[in-house]
């Protein structure tokens, strides 16, 4: 299970389900009687989009000719973004949730939730795993993050009043932190195998 746990806690840092609630909020503060069924909808288009390229990346990257290390590198840069966003404070032009508009899916199922930091992440455990049990732990570990990011969505308004404010942007800076040795993490590995093997 020690694929599980480390797929578990790196999308969980990527995807950021406590992070993204001032942004649910804001995004759904015009129409708060849909929030319920926005937290689920979210939550179902980031897995679509996650689980797609879990199971039909490998196929991708052959076809482009892509190494498991280039995607460790690439996916390496993509989280730096991603804790340098995390790291700094959050902007304040997230608008309002537009009449006719469906904030559930765009952006925040994608690019907010399934974003590239958590589909190259995903990708990269499934290049790493061996065998289908293996496989089979890293869809469960995204399983996981899903159902911890609906809770975090359907549950915001409670959240952000137990937290508030500041206790949001601690959170934020502390899991972009992790995220950032994530990163560091990811790219050396992928470097490593450059040096060892090449490109």
């Amino acid at each position: 299970m020690e694929l599980f746990a480390e797929a578990l806690v790196t999308l969980l840092v990527v995807t950021d389900p406590v992070g993204n609630v001032p942004v649910f909020l804001a995004l759904t503060r015009r129409r708060p009687e849909t929030r319920r069924q926005a937290a689920w909808q979210a939550s179902a288009v980031a897995g679509v989009v996650i689980y797609a390229f879990a199971l039909f990346g490998q196929a991708i990257l052959r076809a482009l000719g892509i190494s498991v290390a280039s995607l460790e590198v690439a996916g390496g840069f993509i989280l730096v973004l991603a804790a340098l966003e995390l790291l700094q404070p959050r902007g304040q032009g997230h608008a309002p949730e537009a009449d006719g508009v469906n904030v559930a899916l765009v952006p925040l199922g994608t690019p907010l939730l399934a974003g590239p930091g958590a589909i190259a992440a995903t990708m990269v455990y499934v290049q790493r795993a061996r065998g289908a049990g293996q496989v089979a732990e890293v869809l469960l570990a995204v399983l996981a993050v899903l159902v911890a990011v609906y809770l975090a969505l359907r549950f915001a308004h409670g959240v952000g009043r137990l937290l508030g404010d500041n206790g949001i942007e601690l959170l934020s800076r502390i899991v972009g932190l992790l995220l950032a040795a994530i990163a560091v993490q990811m790219t050396a590995t992928g470097a490593l195998y450059w040096a060892q093997h090449g490109v």
